[in-house]
């Protein structure tokens, strides 16, 4: 008989773990702002959690205009000096540190995948309480692409060891759930990024919770045991 494969998780950054993604979104409103670009925040909260590539292809596409290099690169750095600014108030949502701490001390595998490059997820790393020393951690840097496609969460899995098609991946956006249908992990999505039930459901999700704590207090339904 074969042996079955032990679930990992591979959870998303912000919004998923940390209540990170409004300050995200007006991290990129101040940078676009500072170059005199005006997008409504909502049309920005859209996009939070694919690429920054794709990210910025789609802002050019709403506004009609088309970004140099050296703008993109600006607005790049921009978004990283605002969102630095906010980000030593980001805290962990509910639950996230016990559900991490559960998975942990129960010897199931657990990694962090973000589209967050190191210089924005470092800091909110830290106040999470994961050391990407001792945790694995995959972030924009080390991979191709970014989300919607799959290359992040493959890239955890590989890290940590284990099969994809035994991981689920947890996120709070569709551009998540998109991504682990890629990479043919289950998705399981989170209310906590502003996203509704349907739409994640439309984009994979299999099972929907408010946040890491409801996730927690329902893990035998994704099987998190031993």
């Amino acid at each position: 008989m074969k042996a079955r494969q032990q679930t990992s998780f591979l959870f998303d950054l912000d919004g998923t773990l940390v209540d990170s993604v409004y300050d995200h979104v007006l991290a990129w409103h101040d940078a676009l702002q500072e170059v005199g670009i005006e997008v409504s925040v909502w049309r920005l909260h859209r996009r939070i959690g694919m690429s920054g590539g794709l990210f910025t292809k789609a802002l050019a596409r709403e506004t009609g205009q088309e970004f140099s290099a050296g703008i993109l690169e600006k607005l790049r750095a921009l978004h990283a000096k605002y969102y630095g600014a906010r980000s030593m108030r980001t805290r962990p949502l509910p639950g996230a540190q016990e559900l991490l701490a559960y998975l942990t001390d129960n010897k199931i595998p657990w990694a962090i995948a973000t589209s967050g490059r190191i210089e924005t997820a470092g800091p909110v790393l830290k106040i999470l309480g994961v050391d990407p020393a001792k945790n694995v951690v995959i972030t924009r840097d080390l991979v191709r692409y970014a989300k919607p496609d799959p290359d992040l969460f493959l890239a955890a899995a590989e890290k940590l060891g284990t099969d994809i098609t035994s991981a689920c991946v947890v996120g709070d956006s569709i551009w998540d759930m998109l991504a682990a249908q890629r990479a043919r992990a289950l998705g399981i999505g989170y209310l906590s990024g502003g996203y509704g039930t349907e739409e994640l459901e439309r984009s994979g999700a299999y099972r929907v919770y408010e946040d890491p704590a409801d996730m927690l207090a329902h893990i035998d339904e994704v099987g998190g045991r031993r």
